[in-house]
């Protein structure tokens, strides 16, 4: 199992001994990104550090006037030695198909990515990697990893993303009440009493649930169910080296160290999903 991070600098010498994987946001095809990075600023950190795999993210929703610049984006990607592209919009996967491109790609649809199933349809579809989804359990977690032929990758350390909107929604929300602000908002969810960041970028707005997804205790049973990668996302973990050098020592050493899930404790007790089913229940209406 490998450690792969999504990094919050472009300081990258600071994390390749640190992280066996990194993920890069290509800058005007990726969304909820603290960084971007250029084409040529992704060959040359591949070039640079040929050791560290490189992941590059592409999961903004692609328009039709969008598809010819996504073509040449794909088709100079073939020509680095990146190790997946994350995708959200089918066009990525068409374009792969349609170009006879050898791009590994990377199944990244937030929510919808749940059952091993469908993961076996997309890796028949040419699709090597998938990126689960966060509201499912462990158990259901190690029922893909154990069932499907399809690279597995769990996201453990986080300020989850729970939605995203194209429509410029701070923005409007200041302009509603005549009041100047930047491009982030906190908010109080009043039925859940959990707080929310909402964040405005050039693509949209993003929400994300303001508390750290702790998921350092689970990586010793996502190790033996045989997950290919554990996700780390920087943005708002402190001492985020210490914790991806002491997760990849853990990982090598068969992930029996119990001091490293005591230490980590101080990242807080939220679970997300792992030990919590989501049920959907039909609300009768008052007739």
């Amino acid at each position: 199992m490998k450690v792969l991070v999504e990094v919050n600098s472009k300081d990258i010498a600071n994390y390749v001994d640190s992280c066996d994987a990194l993920l890069l946001g290509l800058e005007d095809f990726s969304v909820l990104n603290s960084v971007t990075f250029s084409l040529d600023e992704i060959e040359e950190i591949v070039n640079k550090y040929p050791k560290v795999e490189v992941f590059v993210k592409m999961d903004k929703n692609i328009f039709n006037n969008e598809i010819a610049s996504l073509r040449q984006t794909l088709l100079k990607l073939e020509q680095i030695d990146i190790c997946g592209v994350f995708f959200y919009d089918l066009a990525i996967l068409e374009l792969k198909q349609e170009l006879s491109l050898s791009l590994n790609l990377v199944w990244s649809q937030t929510h919808m990515v749940t059952n091993y199933r469908t993961c076996n349809y997309y890796y028949n579809q040419g699709v090597q990697y998938a990126l689960l989804s966060k509201e499912i359990t462990l158990d259901e977690i190690v029922d893909i990893s154990t069932n499907s032929s399809i690279q597995t990758i769990v996201e453990v350390v986080s300020l989850p993303s729970v939605g995203y909107s194209r429509r410029k929604l701070v923005h409007n929300y200041y302009e509603h009440f005549g009041k100047q602000g930047d491009s982030t908002l906190s908010i109080l969810e009043k039925m859940t009493n959990k707080k929310y960041l909402v964040k405005e970028e050039k693509s949209g707005t993003g929400f994300f649930l303001n508390e750290i997804l702790n998921g350092t205790s689970v990586i010793s049973r996502l190790y033996q169910a045989k997950v290919d990668y554990v996700l780390f996302r920087e943005e708002g973990i402190l001492s985020f080296l210490e914790l991806i050098r002491d997760t990849k020592k853990y990982i090598a050493d068969g992930c029996i160290d119990s001091s490293y899930v005591e230490k980590y404790k101080k990242l807080g007790d939220s679970t997300g999903f792992f030990f919590k089913k989501t049920i959907y229940r039909v609300k009768k209406c008052k007739e």
